[in-house]
């Protein structure tokens, strides 16, 4: 197959110069014409590991993973593994009523877990609501990130303890907080770097645009991290972008390179590129991570509503945990002894998990009603009361149990 690279170069600018003054540079491979007026060129891919878990050169990246040892592809792999577990068992517990809603990453591990690996103990993390890859591999308990789909707390862990940030429920305001960040570190005189994870519906959002605007013209060290999983709740992603999305950056001034998201190794070494990029006082970029919402939006969505069956069963063939294990198995990286160990170590989370949240306290129903004004509201006031009476009514129907 061929395989295409969107690594964009730009040369390096000082901090005072401005986005958009020097040309910028793209190399591809065999780039496609797409016909048609108004249509740009077929989309380039970075790809080095094919869905049969086939190992292929890439000229432009395969420096940031050629020296990648058995035990660290191991450990891709058992991240991975875990956070899919870890993701099933919490889609269960909102199914049994025990989390008010889960945002499930099935099918998307390989672009959170490449793209968390590639980052730096200093760098800093603004993810949105469905990072739990990247929590992981941040190092946040995954039963902290429980508390806030349960209700019983506003996130569940300290951010600068992790350098992760609190999820971000608002769609596409944490890019904004990624540049305002990355802006300070370079005040700060650091070399560490920012990503800001969002989704390509976001990407249709107005702080999405200023966030490229300002991190263009400031040279902030942000990496954009779009993983385009197809579908913005119910809406296809031709409904967001005339052009695919990795090009869009070339309007604000920097590139961007669109990445096959269900690939760890093409994730890990994109990721590393643009991060060492942005620590180099080159800017920002935009990584597309191409991959799928194998699941629903959230537990609340019903996607066979807007999607067929045929889709998800093209995209399961390329499954990133799949494609990873034929390859550990091909090189003779693993052995059955280790996938069966780590069956155990996946069962054993699942139930620490699922203890956890049936340990942690009901909600406080009337906490929503708190913090809403600073001096307090007559309408809030008025619903609050509302809502007691609501609650009293069940008891009332219990003969007052």
């Amino acid at each position: 197959m061929t395989v295409e690279s969107t690594a964009a170069r730009t040369p390096r600018r000082s901090a005072g110069s401005k986005a958009g003054t020097t040309g910028t540079k793209r190399t591809t491979s065999t780039t496609k014409k797409a016909s048609g007026a108004g249509k740009s060129a077929e989309p380039a891919l970075v790809q080095l590991l094919t869905p049969e878990g086939k190992r292929v050169k890439n000229a432009e990246f395969d420096k940031y993973v050629d020296g990648i040892t058995a035990e660290e592809l191991r450990g891709l792999y058992r991240d991975m593994v875990l956070t899919r577990r870890f993701d099933a068992e919490a889609t269960a517990l909102q199914r049994q009523g025990e989390l008010g809603l889960w945002a499930s990453l099935l099918g998307q591990e390989a672009a959170q877990i490449g793209s968390g690996r590639a980052l730096r103990d200093d760098d800093y993390v603004f993810p949105t609501y469905r990072e739990h890859g990247v929590a992981w591999c941040r190092g946040v308990d995954p039963t902290n990130l429980l508390g806030m789909f349960r209700g019983v707390n506003n996130g569940g862990w300290d951010p600068n303890g992790n350098n992760f940030h609190l999820y971000t429920i608002v769609i596409g305001s944490q890019t904004l907080h990624a540049t305002g960040y990355a802006m300070g570190i370079t005040k700060d005189g650091a070399d560490s770097a920012v990503i800001a994870y969002f989704g390509d519906g976001a990407s249709s959002q107005g702080d999405v645009a200023e966030a490229f605007t300002f991190s263009a013209v400031y040279n902030a060290p942000v990496v954009f991290f779009c993983q385009n999983n197809q579908w913005a709740i119910s809406e296809p992603t031709e409904k967001q972008s005339r052009v695919p999305l990795y090009q869009r950056a070339q309007g604000f001034g920097f590139p961007g390179v669109r990445v096959d998201g269900n690939d760890v190794l093409a994730n890990l070494a994109v990721t590393k590129w643009a991060l060492e990029r942005a620590r180099a006082g080159e800017g920002p970029t935009l990584v597309e991570a191409f991959t799928y919402r194998m699941g629903a939006h959230t537990t609340s969505d019903d996607p066979t509503r807007y999607r067929g069956d045929e889709e998800r069963l093209a995209w399961e063939a390329k499954d990133p945990i799949l494609r990873l294990r034929r390859y550990l198995e091909a090189a003779n990286h693993a052995d059955e002894g280790f996938f069966a160990e780590l069956e155990t170590e996946s069962e054993t989370l699942g139930k620490r998990v699922r203890e956890a949240v049936r340990a942690m306290p009901d909600p406080d129903h009337f906490a929503i009603f708190e913090n809403v004004y600073a001096d307090g509201h007559a309408l809030v006031d008025e619903e609050r009361a509302q809502f007691a009476a609501y609650q009293a009514s069940f008891a009332d129907e219990d003969g007052g149990k």
